[in-house]
């Protein structure tokens, strides 16, 4: 008989324990807006509202990756900015009530354009990217539940920068899609220990500048991007609870690349912001079997380059 636990109490003895549900909010911040870099956040409430911008904290810049981690916290890590071309590695907690912390001294290669997902339930994991000249990366850095990044780990699979993770499975994760000369679709998954998988044959439309986001609480959706006949799309790709990506689902909403997405509520997620030609603010909700419904009106400072994570 089914017994639902709160507290993470483990039980033996052939009981099936059921995870409490979390109702959790969203956070995005940082990006550029023509040339301006920000620090800027916006909080998404459990219903998938969007606040108003909260003056920003830390280092200014973009192309940042982000993930929850601890339960309820996350973390915003690395990016870059340019005029001149700087990379980072510098990280910034995000408290369980949305308050992001003063940078953190950057552990690992500084690098641009990176991936980063939830994986084992409270850890994270930061992965791939670019150093803003030449070279592409396939390292990543494991994030404890605590919050503290560790060195480089050798990386596997394909380097690429401007691709997407997410976590599915409950306690695993996915980096897909990319850029490295050219747009690719492969996919790597993630253990529950944080081990990197080599690569899987891509599936559907490879392209860069794409997000993902965990939904229906152990699944994950790719989306939009920016293809190999230089299109924004709003194309999305659904992951299963198994790590099997699903060919293109037919876009919905405002094709555009540069944006981010994260799981907020018990089982939904959030596309938003992002680049047309010209930055944007909108936002796309998705269901929690995986629909995408078509724009909601912009809130808050327009921008691309940006990243998104739950907490709470």
């Amino acid at each position: 008989m089914p017994i639902t636990i709160t507290g993470g109490i483990t039980v033996t003895g052939g009981f099936t324990v059921v995870a409490p549900l979390v109702s959790k909010k969203a956070i995005f911040g940082y990006g550029v807006t023509t040339s301006i870099f920000r620090s800027i956040t916006n909080l998404v409430s459990n219903t998938g509202i969007v606040a108003t911008d909260t003056a920003g904290v830390g280092t200014v810049r973009a192309y940042v990756a982000a993930a929850s981690y601890g339960g309820d916290k996350a973390i915003f890590g690395y990016g870059s900015i340019v005029s001149p071309a700087t990379q980072y590695s510098i990280t910034n907690l995000v408290s369980n009530t949305g308050v992001v912390a003063t940078d953190t001294t950057g552990v690992g290669t500084v690098r641009t354009f990176l991936a980063a997902a939830r994986y084992g339930t409270d850890k994270a994991i930061f992965g791939y990217g670019y150093d803003g000249t030449t070279t592409y990366y396939s390292m990543t850095n494991l994030v404890s539940n605590l919050g503290v990044v560790a060195t480089d780990t050798t990386g596997v699979g394909t380097a690429r920068r401007s691709l997407a993770a997410a976590s599915y499975g409950i306690d695993k994760a996915i980096f897909g899609y990319g850029f490295n000369g050219s747009n690719q679709s492969i996919t790597n998954n993630v253990s529950n220990t944080g081990v990197v998988a080599t690569d899987i044959t891509g599936v559907g439309t490879a392209r860069r500048n794409l997000a993902a986001a965990s939904y229906g609480i152990d699944k994950a959706i790719f989306g939009y991007g920016f293809n190999s006949l230089a299109v924004y799309v709003a194309t999305t790709n659904l992951v299963s609870n198994t790590g099997t990506v699903a060919t293109d689902t037919t876009g919905v909403g405002t094709s555009r690349g540069e944006l981010a997405a994260a799981e907020y509520g018990t089982d939904t997620a959030i596309f938003g912001y992002g680049y047309t030609g010209s930055a944007t603010a909108i936002t796309n909700l998705v269901s929690n079997t995986g629909v995408v419904a078509t724009d909601t009106t912009g809130v808050g400072t327009a921008r691309n380059g940006l990243a998104a994570a739950s907490y709470g």
